[in-house]
């Protein structure tokens, strides 16, 4: 992605850094007044060496001692505030943008599911940490360091000259770094990620793991990524060390050099003695900023790789607009010549497919698998956008609704369900931080869950986590409907509810989907089981993405079901084709 295709998310990022603008300057002033009070111990020094020794002045002394206290404290308070700004400037900066780049990590993961979907709420970290770090704070002080070079030319020429060469060759070797250390860090931080989510996949399956005999293999299949992670951070941290080391060894030396250079100019009579020491001083701390920012460029790094990061998913995911709040829909879904392409891919899943359901109705999708059906679920939920045609909900175009509006408006339950760290209660609240019990308790029994959670530990309390746990997969289903059906939605959409049922959970989806349709609102089922089109009125038949069939469901199952007989005798035979 180039620049122009980012500028939108840089412009975000701007914009949010800009918010704190008149804090930068504050910083800046309070910066510029503790490089000044730096100049405290040179100063100090010069005035010992040729004024106190050579006076022999006990008071002079005294004085002198007791203003550098009352400097270097006062340096001391204004670099503690200008560190305790920062660190709110960068909290500010990443309050600024969490919610807005938490919204495109789950929209992007929403999309792509193969797409490492944290890395956004990482990357904004990076860049708060570095913008509380001391790295920024020695930007700051870095525009000193030629008045300070500058300062000691004022001493002699040649000690200037020195610092000027010194200083020079330190910002060679901070650009050689920069250039040297950037693709090594880069591909670290790619194998370290690979390697998290590794580990993560591994531990979210971790009973088919055990259950497989799969520990050995996928620890090695973790290894090699950790190995791999591993060898690009020590190869990475070798390379900054040495730019560290040999940056620190040069400052110590320049330094040396300082002083020999300014003792045989003392032997020369061109030159205090204190100035030879305040010249010292004053280079050390002229380079201190540079060394500092070569020592940490690791964290400048990880910034800057994130806010290219940062740029590109939020314009990759702009922001939703603002849309006008449309009145409750009635349950009438028209769908007109549907396209969908999925995200990342060229070729289309779902080609011309239309059909129309009115309220109290029930449509069942069939066909083999791959054949599209979930596709048309996530197009109608507003999960995938539709490359072409339209989906109208009582005569809006979905997307004329807000991703929250509409799932209030349509319920929807997928093929898997996981539920959330939490209260059996908050996952059918929709993780609400305070569930309406009324609500909860009604969704539960609208989907024939509420007997089956009273007889849990704790009831409705019960704590379950995302990982899986105590439930079944049939128990975790029911509870996904309860969660669909939660606010009274208009439609619901169920992607193989049945899947993980046995003979009384689906019963007791078919007594859900009866409810739904006797207080008029609609029902769309994508089904392999006949189990599952028991209540529907119509069925869609959809093969290599396209509509075959379309109408009253035992005209379509005489004309696309060869066992239709069997079908009406036995409802749960191997599948329906």
């Amino acid at each position: 992605m180039n620049a122009k295709q980012t500028k939108p998310g840089r412009d975000e990022l701007l914009a949010a850094r800009r918010q704190s603008r008149p804090y930068y300057w504050f910083v800046g002033i309070f910066s510029l007044c503790v490089n000044i009070l730096m100049l405290t111990g040179p100063m100090y020094m010069m005035q010992v060496y040729d004024r106190v020794l050579g006076s022999r002045s006990e008071a002079t002394l005294i004085a002198l001692s007791v203003l550098v206290v009352f400097l270097y404290g006062m340096m001391g308070i204004l670099d503690f505030v200008r560190g305790r700004v920062m660190g709110r400037v960068a909290a500010r900066f990443q309050s600024a943008l969490d919610l807005r780049v938490f919204d495109a990590v789950v929209r992007r993961a929403a999309i792509k599911p193969d797409s490492l979907s944290q890395t956004g709420l990482r990357d904004l970290e990076s860049i708060q940490r570095l913008m509380a770090s001391p790295v920024l704070l020695a930007l700051f002080d870095i525009p000193m360091t030629p008045f300070f070079i500058l300062g000691i030319m004022v001493f002699h020429p040649w000690l200037g000259y020195l610092a000027l060469a010194g200083g020079g060759f330190l910002i060679m070797v901070t650009v050689i770094n920069q250039i040297v250390t950037r693709t090594p860090t880069l591909k670290s931080n790619i194998a370290v990620m690979t390697a998290e989510r590794s580990a993560e996949q591994i531990q979210s399956e971790a009973e088919m793991v055990q259950a497989l005999g799969m520990r050995r293999d996928a620890f090695t299949r973790w290894m090699g990524a950790r190995g791999q992670a591993l060898s690009g951070q020590i190869g990475s941290s070798d390379l900054t060390g040495f730019f560290t080391t040999l940056t620190k060894s040069f400052r110590l030396l320049l330094q040396s050099a300082m002083l020999g250079l300014g003792a045989y100019l003392v032997l020369l009579g061109e030159l205090t003695p204190g100035a030879m020491i305040a010249g010292s001083i004053l280079m050390g701390r002229a380079l201190a900023p540079i060394e500092l920012a070569i020592g940490q460029w690791p964290s400048v790094e990880r910034a800057r790789k994130g806010w290219e990061n940062l740029s590109q998913l939020l314009s990759e995911i702009p922001p939703e607009p603002a849309r006008t709040e449309l009145p409750r829909p009635r349950a009438k879904l028209d769908v007109q010549q549907l396209t969908v392409v999925p995200p990342g891919e060229q070729q289309a899943s779902l080609r011309l497919v239309s059909f129309n359901l009115d309220p109290g109705q029930a449509i069942g999708v069939i066909g083999p698998s791959g054949s599209g059906k979930s596709t048309l679920a996530r197009a109608l939920t507003g999960i995938w956008r539709p490359a072409g045609g339209k989906i109208r909900l009582d005569g809006a175009s979905i997307d004329q609704f807000g991703a929250d509006v509409l799932g209030k408006h349509i319920g929807y339950l997928p093929q898997r369900v996981t539920l959330f760290d939490g209260t059996i209660a908050e996952n059918i609240a929709r993780l609400s931080s305070q569930p309406d019990a009324e609500k909860v308790v009604e969704a539960a029994k609208k989907a024939d869950a509420h007997e089956m959670i009273l007889k849990l530990p704790e009831g409705y309390d019960t704590r379950v986590s995302g990982a899986g746990g105590r439930l079944s997969g049939g128990q975790t289903q029911r509870i996904g409907l309860a969660r669909a059906m939660y606010g009274d939605p208009v439609l619901l959409v169920l992607d193989e509810p049945n899947s993980n049922l046995d003979n009384e959970g689906s019963e007791a989806i078919n007594k859900a989907i009866k409810l739904f349709k006797e207080q008029g609102k609609s029902v769309l089922i994508m089904a392999h089981r006949p189990s599952a089109i028991k209540e529907c009125d119509l069925l869609l038949m959809i093969e290599n993405g396209t509509r075959v069939a379309f109408g009253p469901k035992e005209e379509v199952l005489r004309q696309m079901v060869k066992n239709h007989q069997q079908i009406q005798k036995n409802p749960n035979p191997a599948g329906v084709r």
